[in-house]
Parts: structure tokens; C-alpha cells; sequence
């Protein structure tokens, strides 16, 4: 395999924020990549840059030569008066780039059957009147239809149903070339990438593995720099007791010794990646909660809910699945009171209290719940919906909600518009909570999140004492938190299936429908998991002491180390002496270093006889 992609030390910055930092990429031929990382840390801005859409502040990006990348954005752009075949033909071509392109005439007719398989039916509808869901779909039909070396995705798995990220699934696992993707979908990214690299604090980490690998390497990469400022910290507390006594104990502190002190003093420690420490937040539920009662709802000839019917538990998990279009939406808002059913009954108790997550953030003021004035500043957005919220920690103001969803301080006061995609999310996300509901509705809450964050979501509605009801097509979120699935059918009426996603994709297949994708190694469903037999996860720990030669190596390395640098400071001073006698110099030169040579395995000996006395003195 060859690079075909080389980014060199590039280094971006936005709004004062330094994204990159001389970080580099390298992708071979072949390679599937997937980039994760905390939003707002510049993940698409590497994308961008890679892309050849923006470019860096500093640092080189060497491309093979006729390298064909095709590039999907996070928000695509396309000509609101073109009509969806038109735009979506042009983009393909545009993307092609290449004198070996497909004809105008074999790209529409693939457009149009990939456009169906990913619900886009009205091919004459203008762009300007689709759905942001609609025109992710449509780059995402554009994209896959150009001849490439290279595929660049951010986000593709967003607003496209379970049949579809399935599909997609496939068509990139069986891809021959390179790709380049950032995704919130776990389960996806395990199945598809072969290598993940982590964008955080404006370095790069690269794992060669695909996502749960990198996993338990970034837990032991974690545990080693722990373990290595532990060494650190350990080693300088000796240094500075050294240097206090060295006063002392000789007329000159060694410069070798004063500059080792210093470069340890002066190090960076770790800094742990922030993690979202979200208490339970909730209002408290009465007895009654909320029924549905024979709901029905069509439009047109069309019915999309046939005849539903459900009384909601305290606690209740619920997940929502269906197609794009079958009703799950429409039955978001029904519960929410936006929309009334055309039959039946919804009865909601008096305790109730719904915070409602939308799947689309908006900048206009006529779509209600989903609005975010992009010219307020983030602390206000907060403010005005509560200016403290109460936890299980106590009362918590508005901004300190902010620091533990990792809005900083001088962030806060920053406008809205100046926020990525996820940390917009994010932001609502917060909004939602500060008005303490007993029962959240999320509609595709993973859409442009982290895999940190959702993760820290995940275990707070854990602990949230309230309903959740998830319309969601990403399985492993729906297998980590729901007890039952709601599945649509194409006549409108909702099946219940206990378990998560994977639970019922088995289910639905033994009952003869047709669920596709791979149903192994998933959860069972919330709380299904079998905990493992002690025997596995007993160990038995020796108690930790000095060997005798440790001991007494211990007990003297002080001295030979101090010894040592009183030997480099004499052959210093001799070599300003003989610095005309270039025979004498090299001779003087080769001692030092052989002198250097064992101050160094000295010292490395030194900081391993530290490190494990502190263990000893520690357990």
C-alpha cells in the first residue's frame, strides 16, 4: 500500500480558537478512516482541508497525482431554484473531475434509482422546497455516484432510516477505495473502518483498528499518560528536595541536574478530555401520566397512524422506528401538542412536563421549538429558558450547565452563530434539560453529536427518573437505552417488540419481515447484558516490595547520580580549557558522552526505583 494523502504539520484556527495544532494525517490506499472526537475540536474542519475545500493556516497537504476525491459535507449547498435530478446529476458530475467520467446519460439513470432507494421520489421538486434531510440524502445520492479514489463523508449517516444506513453499510464495506468519514453511529463505524483517529486538543491519534478496538487502545493510552505524570510528579518531588538540599550539601548545583529539574517543572501535564457530568434533572411525576387512546392520523388518502393506542409507564424506555415519511414525527407531535389526531384521544397527566429535542435546529422564528437565534449569545439562549435548574448536586446556574457540556466560560459569551453543527446540538440539547421535564422526547438525538457526548447522554438517562420516547435510526443507541420498540408499518399501525433494535430485528425476521444487516454483537436491550462469573474477573495481587538488589541500588543512586554530574560539570570546564587543542576536545568529547551515556541509565534507573517505591508506600 502507498500514501496518497500526506498532511504535514497543519496547523487552523477559527474565531481565536486553534482547532489544529502542526498535527499530520497520512492516508494509504485502501485505508477506511474514521475520525472522531469531542464537537467542535475541528473534525470537519480536517475533513474541509483534506477535501481541498479550505485551507490550512500553516503546513503542506501532498496529494498523489489525478487523485479523484469525492466529498461529502456536513451541510451541503445546492441551487434552491435546480429540481433534485437536475442538481443531483450536476453534483455527480461535478465531482468526477475527470477526463474518464461516466456520460450525462448513464449518471441520471443510476441517480434515479439510488434517489428512490434513499426515499427520494419527486424528482421535479425544487431543492429550495426539500428538507435539510431530504438535501443530505441527495449529496449523499451525488456523491456515491462519482467515480472515485478517494470518498470524504461527514455525517452520512444522518436523516436516513435504519433500511438505508444498513444499505449504505454494505456499498461501503465491499468500496475498493480510500475513505475518510466522520460518523456518530457506533455500530457503523466498528463495521465499516479499518483505522480511527481521534482529533483532540489539536493533535491527531491514529488507532489501527476499527472502533471498539480503539476503545480499550485510547483506555490504555489513557491509563499510560496517567501513569506517566504519576512518574512525573513523583520524579520532581524528588528533584525539588534534591535541589533544596543540594544547596546545602555542595557549593554548586550541578547545570546538567538544574536544567533536567527545569524541563520536568516546566513539562505540560495531561489534560484529561472534559466529560459531560449531567445529573439526574427532572420535575416530579405524578400517577397519571400519558395515554394514547385510538389515535389516528392521515393525510390525504394516506393514513400514517392506524388505530394506536398505549398507556405510557413512569420510566418508560421507547424507541420509534419506520422508514423516512412512515409517522414518526407526526407522532412526536402529536404527543407534544403541536398536532392533533384526526381520531381519538390523548390524555396527558396534570404532573407532565415534556422537553421535546428536535431532530432540526432552526433560524427562523415560525418553527417554534426547533428556533435558535443565531445572533444570541450562547449564555443567553441558556438564560432564557432558566437561569438554574436543580440536580442531584444541588442548584446549578445556567453557566456552570454550560461548563459541564463544555461551553467554557470565555465561550459563553460568544454568538450562537459562531457554534459548529454538534455544538449547536449540544447547546439545545442543554435547553431541553434546563426545563427539568419528566418526559423527553428525543427525534434522532445522535444526529451530529460526538460519540463522547452521546455516550454521557446515554448514562444520564440512566439515571433520569422520567419517560424517554426516541425516534431514532441509530441501533446502537436504541439497543443501549430502550426496553420496548414501536415499529411503524406501511399501513400506519405501530407493533411493540420488547428489547432494543437488535432485539426486534431478530424477532421481525422470525416473523417473516424483511430486516436487514448484520444482528450480531449488539446489546440485548437496556439491562440485558450478563454480568460475567467472579471467577473471570478475579485476580490475585502480590504485595509489592524492593528486591534486595533494588534496595541497595536505591540506597546508593543518589550518590553515583550526584557523582556523575560533578564528573560532566569537570569535563565541561576542561573543554573551554582545551578548546584550541582539537585532539585534547575529542578526546574530552568522547569521555563526556560516555559520561552522559551512563547518567542517563543512572537516572532512567532512578525514576523506575521512585515510581515503584511510591507504589510501595501507596497500597
Amino acid at each position: 500500500m502507498g500514501s496518497i494523502i500526506n498532511a504535514e504539520k497543519i496547523s487552523k484556527s477559527y474565531t481565536g480558537r486553534m482547532l489544529l495544532k502542526e498535527a499530520s494525517f497520512s492516508l494509504q490506499e485502501g485505508e477506511k478512516v474514521g475520525i472522531v472526537g469531542i464537537n467542535g475540536t475541528g473534525k470537519s474542519t480536517l475533513l474541509r482541508i483534506l477535501a481541498g475545500e479550505e485551507e490550512a493556516d500553516e503546513g503542506e497537504i501532498i496529494k498523489k497525482k489525478q487523485l479523484v476525491i469525492s466529498y461529502l459535507p456536513q451541510t451541503p449547498v445546492f441551487d434552491p431554484e435546480m429540481d433534485v435530478l437536475s442538481a443531483v446529476r450536476q453534483k455527480a458530475l461535478d465531482h468526477q473531475n475527470t477526463a474518464a467520467a461516466s456520460s450525462p446519460g448513464d449518471v441520471e439513470a443510476s441517480a434515479r434509482a439510488l434517489l428512490g432507494r434513499f426515499g427520494i421520489f419527486d424528482l421535479q421538486q425544487k431543492m429550495g422546497q426539500m428538507s435539510g434531510g431530504q438535501r443530505k440524502r441527495a449529496a449523499l445520492v451525488s456523491v456515491l455516484l462519482a467515480p472515485c479514489d478517494v470518498l470524504i463523508l461527514d455525517e452520512p449517516t444522518n436523516h436516513l432510516d435504519i433500511p438505508m444506513v444498513e444499505w449504505l453499510e454494505d456499498y461501503l464495506r465491499n468500496f475498493t477505495g480510500s475513505m475518510i468519514m466522520i460518523t456518530h453511529d457506533r455500530y457503523f463505524l466498528d463495521a465499516v473502518t479499518n483505522r480511527i483517529v481521534e482529533v483532540s486538543r489539536g493533535a491527531l491519534y491514529s488507532y489501527e483498528t476499527n472502533y471498539f478496538g480503539y476503545l480499550q487502545l485510547k483506555e490504555q493510552r489513557m491509563e499510560y499518560e496517567k501513569a506517566a505524570e504519576r512518574k512525573r510528579q513523583s520524579i520532581l518531588r524528588k528533584e525539588i528536595a534534591w535541589m533544596q538540599r543540594g544547596a546545602r550539601a555542595r557549593s554548586t548545583k550541578q547545570k546538567a541536574h538544574i536544567q533536567r529539574y527545569e524541563a520536568l517543572r516546566d513539562q505540560e501535564a495531561p489534560v484529561s478530555a472534559r466529560q459531560l457530568a449531567m445529573g439526574s434533572i427532572a420535575t416530579r411525576m405524578g400517577n397519571s401520566t400519558i395515554e394514547l387512546s385510538n389515535i389516528t392520523k392521515s393525510y390525504g388518502d394516506r393514513v400514517v397512524i392506524r388505530d394506536f393506542s398505549y398507556h405510557f409507564q413512569k420510566e418508560d424506555r421507547i424507541g420509534i422506528i419506520g422508514t423516512n415519511g412512515a409517522g414518526k414525527t407526526t407522532l412526536m407531535n402529536i404527543l407534544t401538542g403541536q398536532l392533533a389526531p384526526d381520531q381519538g384521544e390523548v390524555t396527558i397527566g396534570s404532573t407532565i412536563k415534556i422537553g421535546y429535542y428536535a431532530q432540526e435546529i432552526s433560524n427562523r422564528k415560525e418553527d417554534g421549538l426547533s428556533y435558535m437565534d443565531p445572533n444570541l449569545r450562547v449564555i443567553d439562549y441558556i438564560k432564557n429558558t432558566a437561569e438554574y435548574v436543580r440536580t442531584d448536586d444541588g442548584l446549578i446556574s445556567a453557566s456552570a450547565m454550560l461548563e459541564e457540556f463544555l461551553f467554557p466560560p470565555e465561550e459563553q459569551y460568544a454568538k450562537i452563530e459562531v457554534l459548529s453543527g454538534g455544538e449547536k446540538r449540544r447547546l439545545n440539547l442543554l435547553r431541553v434539560l434546563m426545563e427539568a421535564p419528566n418526559v423527553l422526547i428525543l427525534d434522532e438525538p445522535t444526529n451530529d453529536l460526538d460519540t463522547e457526548t452521546l455516550a454521557v447522554l446515554e448514562d444520564f438517562l440512566d439515571r433520569f427518573r422520567g419517560i424517554v420516547i426516541v425516534v431514532s435510526h441509530d441501533r446502537y443507541f436504541l439497543d443501549r437505552i430502550v426496553g420496548r420498540i414501536f415499529a411503524f408499518s406501511s399501513d400506519g399501525t405501530l407493533k411493540g417488540y420488547e428489547g432494543g433494535y437488535t432485539d426486534y430485528a431478530r424477532k421481525a425476521q422470525k416473523e417473516g419481515l424483511s430486516v436487514s444487516g448484520d444482528l450480531t454483537g449488539g446489546f440485548s436491550g437496556k439491562g440485558s447484558s450478563s454480568p460475567k462469573d467472579s471467577k473471570e474477573t478475579w485476580t490475585h495481587q502480590k504485595k509489592l516490595k524492593f528486591t534486595y538488589q533494588e534496595q541497595k541500588d536505591y540506597e546508593v543512586i543518589e550518590q553515583e547520580i550526584a557523582a556523575l554530574e560533578e564528573k560532566l560539570e569537570e569535563l565541561e570546564q576542561k573543554m573551554v580549557e582545551k578548546a584550541s587543542d582539537y585532539g585534547a576536545l575529542a578526546s574530552l568529547q568522547k569521555e563526556k558522552e560516555e559520561a552522559e551515556e551512563r547518567l542517563e541509565g543512572k537516572m532512567e534507573r532512578w525514576e523506575y526505583l521512585e515510581d515503584l517505591k511510591l507504589k510501595i508506600d501507596t497500597q
